[in-house]
Formats: C-alpha cells, structure tokens, sequence
C-alpha cells in the first residue's frame, strides 16, 4: 500500500479544515425498515385493558401495624373473607386522598434517600466491598422498616355485562412479595418479584358498585445483588373474556424458514356445559395481509381446557433477521354457531439458529459473531419503573453501536425488552432468576418459557449465573437436569446454557447445551478438551471498568479513567476481550458485562458514596462513554473515528497527556493546533495513540481509508459558558401516558464548543401534558434526588426524562432548561395521538 506522502496529507487537511467537523460525520448505518404491527382488527369481543393509571400510593410499615394501616392488627387478618377487615384501605370509605397519585411503572425505592451501611466492616478483599453499595445505597431493606412496604389502591367501576364474563388482572411484574386483595377478598400471594401472574377476579368484583383494588408489596428482602427496586414496576392489565376464551399464553406458534408452522392453543371453557366450538386462525404479515388460514373443531368438557394443535404453511415465507425482523401475527378466533367468543393473537418469527462447537453461531444458515451485552433493567431517574418506551430506546443504543445479542442478567426480564428485539432485530438470551427445581423455582421457570417462547429473538434459555455453591457439584446436576426436563418440554427448539464462573466441563455441565463462560478465559481450551462437542458463548466478558468524561484515576472522588485500561483481578479490558473471541471462530461470540452502567456494584470503588457501577459502555442515562466507540469500531461497517480525552487540562500546560483513536480506518494522523504529531496505522480490533504535551487549542484527527481523508473529528479547548442547550431525542410525545422523551442538557462556548468538565445545577420545568419522571446525570457518587426537577451536570451533560400524561392532542409539550449565568434553553415536543 503506497504511503501517503505529507504534501497529500496537507492538502487535504486544508480543505477539510474548512469545513464544519459535522460535515465529515461518519455515514449512517443502513436503515432497518420499521415494523408494520398493523395486522389483525381488534380483539373484540376480548377487552385488555391497559390497568396503569389513576393509583393512589402509600408507604406502610414492616414493624408497625398501626402505620401498615392496620395490616395484622389482630389475628382475623385471614378469618374471614370479604369482610373489610384484612386492612384499614380496603373499605370505600376509606379516605386516600392524602395518598401520593401514581402512574404505572413505578419505583417507590428511586424516590428514598440514600443511607450509608454502618455496619459495614472493610474486607480482606476490597473487591469484596460494602454490601450495601451493592444495591446503591438506597434506604430499604429489613434495616428500614419504614421505606420497605408500598400500598397500591385503585378504585374502579365495571360494565354492564362484565358479571357474565371472566375477569382477570394480569401482573407484569411486581417488587416483591405481593398481596392482591379485591372488595376486601386476599386474593393472592406472589413472592418472586421479576415473574408475571394474574389473578381471576370474576366472583370478587361489585358489578353495579366501586371495586377497591389493593396491592401491598413488601420489599423488605431481595432476589439479587443489585438494586431491584420496588413496587408496581410493570404493567397490570384488566383482561375481560367469555367464558370459553385462550387463557394468558395459551397460543404458541413455531415456525420454520421452510413455512412450516404448527400452532398449538389452550381452549378454556370455564362454563357449566360442554362446548363445541370453531377455532379459526389466520397468519398476518407484517403489511396486514393475509398469508395463510386454518379451522379446527373442538369439543370441550365443562370446567375444562383442551389443547388443539394444527399444521399451516407459508408459501413464501419471509424470515426473521437482523437486519429485516420480519414479524408475522397469528390471530385465533374461537367461535360457537357463527358467532366470535374470543380472539388472541400472537407474534413470532420464522428463523433458524445453529451453534456449533467448532464453527460458532449461525442464524438463517449464515455464520454470525455474538457481540453484545448483559443489562439490568434501571435507568437514571426513574429506577425500576421503565417505561416500555425508555426499554426500546435503550435497545436502540446498543443496536446503533453494532451489537447484536442482549442478556437478560439475571431474571425475567419486562416484555417490553423482548418486544423491542423482535422488531428492531436483536437476539437475546433469557434467563430465569432462580436456580433451583423446586416447585416455586420450577413456577418460575414454567413462566419463562410460556410467556418468551414465542418470541424469535430469543436464541437461549438460561437456567442459572454463577451459582458458586452449585454449579460444579453433583447436587447441581440433579438440579439442572429437572430443569432441562421442563424446558425442553415446553419448548424444544432451543438449546440450554447456564452462565458459569467456575467448573466449566464440571457440575451441571452435561444438562447444557452450550457452555456460557463468565470470564476465565484460560479455562475455554481445557474445557474443549473435555467437551470437544459444546459450543461455547461467553455469557460474560470484559467487566472492564470507565467514568464517563475521567481520565484520571481519582481513589478519593471513586472515578475510573475512560482510557480502556482498568478491570478487576477476574476479567479483560474491552480489547483484551474482545480480539481473543473475535480472533477464534469456534467461540460463538460474547456479551460485556454491561452495557449500560446500573445501580449499585459499584467497582471498583465497592463503598460509600458510590451507588452505580463503572461497567457499562453506556452510562445510567445512557450517555455513550468513550469505550462505547471502540466497539462501534469493530462492531458495525460504518466508518467511525473518535478522538479522546477533551481538551480542557487548565493548569498542565506542558503536561504529556495521553491522546487515543477509536476508528475502524486505515489510519489516523493527529493535528494539534494544526502541527502534524504523526501518522498512526489502526490495528484489527485496536486502536492508535500519541502522547501530546498539552497546548490549550485544538486537536483535530483525519482519518484515511487507503490514502484518501474520509473523515474529521477534533477536540477544542473550550472557553466560558455562553449557551445551554436542550435536546430531545425524539419531535413528539404520544399522550398515552406512556411515552417519554429523553431530555439531554449541556453547555456550550461562544464558538459552539461543549463545555466538558462542567458540573453547573440545571433547572428544568414543563407546560403541557407531560411530566418530569426524573433527572440524572451519570455520577456514579452523585447523591442527588432522582425524583427532582434539577440536577447538577456531570462532565458536561444531565438528563431529564419526562413522561407523556394522557392529555389532548394539540397540546405541546415545552420543556425549559435553566442555569444561574446563561440564557434560559426551550424545546417544543408535538403532541401525538396514541
């Protein structure tokens, strides 16, 4: 390759130099064309009823009765049924007006104060850390009795005909430990705070009068060792049917490239009398057509469910890919004499999946490198109670930086997830929170896979993480063996892994079907020698730690640098990692622990006042680190070239400071202050580096693809703060309150240069249907109020989330940004019908 001389390199400097940095931006990736959901018509006569709106929300007691409103006052608490008396809120007259309104999702644990652990003895191990950090420090659990029990209340009126109907409330997801009492009637108890369950309300209900609906949720005790938050964090829906209708998941489609389909639905007939009906099912297209129809006849006892399996084709089937997730639809009508007794329908996709032990993973018969990464479920502001569309964007990040598979660490995760990979073309693998074949354990997982499994993003079932005191023992095989047996029973068209950190080729090994390695890299040859036969995914890599916009290591502020330098003592760096997988075929690819940064483990900085972790390559709200563009490098085709740290270090003058380039370019030559520093060829899956004396002015970098200059970036040293900026990353809110907009604050100089170390208090307010949900900035030290309308920036930027109300279309939403010094910043978001 002939070398660019200088003169060339000049040359083109020059004319790029006139020209604005953001005109040399990167080409954007190939569209992925959105997803028609438009198919069947309505779901009539069946109602599902969107249940998240007008709560009434009250903190309880675990240690006082008489501040649990009466709750266990005396021991009649399950004496008698109906009678008002389980507690004090589930009367009319009870008075709630003093009790908070909420909409759901919501997370009472985001809104508490933070609480340093004074019992908190430093280990042997710093790695080992404060407990409490590993939850983020925020004040609930048994030591705060006070915080750790919620109160829902709904009231609601009915139909005329709804006492003729089934009614069931259905649970996303509830943290944790739920009681469901209806008209004064206990009607459930569910433990497991990340499983959904519903709840048949039919005999409960006062068809002509109010229905007072209870849900006290007891978070005094965790699942995990991460923060889980607490609460109604999911959706609930009232769901009204005719007594013969297809029960909560009852249709399960599955699918081949060739068109082959065999459906399999659940009939429930919960009358009096034998029923003879009609199931007819028609296949949609992702335009609405109809591709494909089939009736069967089912004779159905009273009280009773039956199953009906039928066999359709597609005679020009259209697969499900990543970078085209076609999704068909799949409608049932149960009819009786002519007439529709119910309708359900179902997505799913036709795709196929292979790994292999030698060769990898394979999707629709062509060869495919896992790159992605595991995520807890909480964002900056609002914890826990992440609205559907807050979920869709998040996936969004991770698909616009070149990943293609998402984990679900460590538990079932909200639908919502799952749905956003199936339309935006994301694989996952899904995993249980328990790992254990009783019969709660067995429960949960039975959900897993009846809710997921028809879902085409999903590629694996996980069936446990790092399960220290099992996984390499005999015990532990006898445990995953029973689970095995009930996966495959409900669905065997997808392999088994289990994430382990230890005992590869040991313990539970032979009940999977792929080996998921947490780390110990070393130990993957070894193990191949023993299981020469089972494809390998690394379930978890890298766990290299970076602060946003840091680039000095701080022990005393609990910052890491964004250089990709820093891991703990078990894992890699993000290179280390991943040239070692992308450099093996055989390895089926790997999953960063995380993509985004979560609350609590707080690596390496395990103690107080960390409360979220260094590992994502997103932070808390999302904001892109600089490690973020190392794998946009390596993980997609379009060009990229970032340049890091800033250029702000008042007071070095004179001091080297390390300057690095993310680019998947030939090469990159650096500027400073238009003096050439040198040409640098970017190795595969590396990156390129100089060390600068700083100078206050610009860095500008030019990257060459062959010996052409395609694209520019700099780093300006930036003046005194002259603009506050506001953007949205959305125009328009939909007014079903649902949706949110993602509100992202940051300073500019007089030249139009970010201000990057800016820490200034921003102030935001709002007219129009729409609310501030919560703020954040990313500062995994930060203490401020997530439920607030101000927040402090951190290395130049802040976040507001603001939620859609349900409200009027017309109306807009005008959102203000503040600050003490600087012109106020205003942006206008359309309001959208739902």
């Amino acid at each position: 390759m002939k070398k660019p001389d200088r003169r060339s390199v000049l040359s083109a400097a020059a004319a790029l130099s006139a020209l604005p940095v953001s005109a040399l931006a990167a080409p954007k990736p190939p569209v992925v064309r959105p997803v028609t959901t438009t198919s069947a018509p309505s779901l009539a006569p069946r109602e599902r009823i969107l249940f998240d709106f007008d709560w009434r929300f009250a903190l309880g007691h675990a240690a006082d009765v008489n501040r649990d409103f009466g709750f266990g006052r005396d021991q009649k608490t399950y004496a008698k049924q109906g009678n008002g008396q389980v507690a004090e809120p589930s009367t009319a007259e009870f008075d709630d007006h003093l009790w908070q309104p909420v909409d759901l999702p919501h997370d009472w644990a985001v809104g508490l104060p933070f609480a340093r652990n004074d019992y908190f003895i430093p280990p042997q191990n710093p790695e080992d850390g404060d407990p409490g950090a590993g939850h983020g420090y925020k004040a609930i659990g048994r030591r705060f009795p006070e915080n750790s029990i919620g109160w829902y209340r709904k009231v609601f009126e009915l139909q005329p005909g709804d006492a003729d109907r089934v009614l069931t409330l259905e649970f996303d997801g509830v943290f944790r430990d739920s009681l469901v009492i209806l008209n004064g009637y206990v009607l459930t108890r569910h433990e497991s705070g990340y499983t959904p369950f519903s709840v048949d309300i039919t005999n409960y209900i006062n068809p002509q009068g109010p229905n007072i609906l209870l849900v006290r949720a007891d978070a005094s005790l965790g699942e995990g060792w991460f923060y889980e938050g607490a609460g109604i964090y999911r959706h609930v829906w009232l769901v009204k049917t005719d007594k013969v209708h297809v029960p909560q998941w009852g249709l399960c489609v599955r699918g081949e490239t060739s068109g082959a389909i065999s459906l399999e639905a659940t009939l429930k007939n919960a009358s009096a009398h034998p029923r003879t009906v009609d199931l007819v099912t028609d296949i949609y297209d992702r335009e609405g057509r109809t591709v494909a129809s089939v009736t069967s006849t089912a004779q159905l006892d009273a009280y009773s469910e039956s199953l009906v399996s039928k066999a359709l084709h597609l005679a020009a089937p259209k697969l499900w890919s990543l970078d085209d997730p076609h999704l068909y639809t799949a409608r049932c009508d149960v009819r009786e004499a002519g007439k529709t007794l119910d309708v359900s329908t179902v997505r799913f996709g036709l795709r196929d999946i292979r790994f292999d032990a030698k060769e990898g993973f394979f999707l629709n018969g062509t060869w495919l490198k896992l790159r992605g990464a595991n995520n807890h479920e909480d964002h900056a502001g609002v914890g826990t109670g992440v609205p559907d569309a807050l979920h869709r964007w998040r996936v969004r990040q991770l698909k616009d930086m070149g990943a293609n598979i998402w984990r679900c660490a460590h538990n079932m995760p909200n639908e919502a997830i799952l749905e956003a990979c199936d339309e935006l073309g994301m694989l996952v693998i899904d995993e249980t929170r328990l790992m254990t074949a009783t019969p709660e354990g067995l429960s949960q997982l039975a959900t897993l896979i009846r809710r997921d499994r028809n879902h085409p993003s999903v590629i694996l079932w996980s069936i446990g993480n790092e399960e220290t005191a099992q996984q390499g023992t005999e015990r532990g095989l006898k445990i995953a063996l029973d689970m095995r047996r009930l996966v495959k029973s409900l669905d065997p068209t997808r392999p088994i892994t289990a994430a382990m950190n230890h005992y590869q080729g040991q313990g539970l090994t032979p009940a999977l079907d792929v080996m998921g390695f947490n780390y110990h890299e070393l130990s993957i040859e070894p193990f191949r020698k023993l299981y020469p036969d089972m494809p390998i995914v690394g379930t978890e890599t890298a766990s290299a730690v970076s602060t946003r916009g840091e680039y000095v290591r701080d022990e005393v502020k609990g910052y890491v640098r964004a250089y990709d330098l820093d891991a703990p003592s078990y894992a890699l760096t993000a290179s280390a990692w991943w040239s070692l997988y992308n450099a093996k075929p055989y390895l089926a690819g790997g999953l960063v622990w995380t993509g985004f940064d979560y609350r609590g483990e707080p690596t390496p900085f395990n103690r107080w006042p960390e409360i979220s972790s260094h590992f994502g390559i997103l932070d808390t709200c999302g904001f892109p680190k600089d490690i973020y563009y190392y794998y946009k490098s390596w993980w997609q085709s379009a060009p990229v070239l970032h340049l890091l740290p800033h250029w702000n270090w008042t007071g070095s003058e004179g001091k080297t400071i390390d300057v690095w380039a993310y680019s998947n370019l030939d090469k990159v030559e650096l500027f400073l202050n238009k003096r050439s520093l040198g040409v640098q060829s970017v190795p595969k899956d590396g990156h390129v580096q100089w060390s600068v004396p700083y100078t206050p002015g610009e860095l500008v970098a030019y990257g060459f693809k062959g010996d052409k200059v395609v694209m520019k970036t700099a780093r300006r040293t930036a003046g005194p703060a002259t603009r506050l900026s506001i953007t949205s990353d959305r125009s328009g809110l939909r007014t079903d309150g649902q949706d949110i907009a993602l509100i992202r604050a940051e300073l500019f100089d007089a030249q139009g240069t970010a201000l990057p170390t800016a820490d200034n208090l921003i102030h935001f307010s709002l007219s129009g249907p729409a609310r501030i949900a919560g703020v954040g900035n990313g500062n995994p030290t930060s203490l401020e109020a997530d439920q607030a309308s101000s927040r402090h920036l951190f290395n130049g930027l802040a976040q507001a989330v603001v939620r859609a109300r349900r409200g009027s279309v017309g109306a807009p939403v005008i959102v203000t940004a503040t600050m003490d010094g600087v012109p106020a910043a205003r942006l206008t978001l359309t309001s959208l019908p739902e």
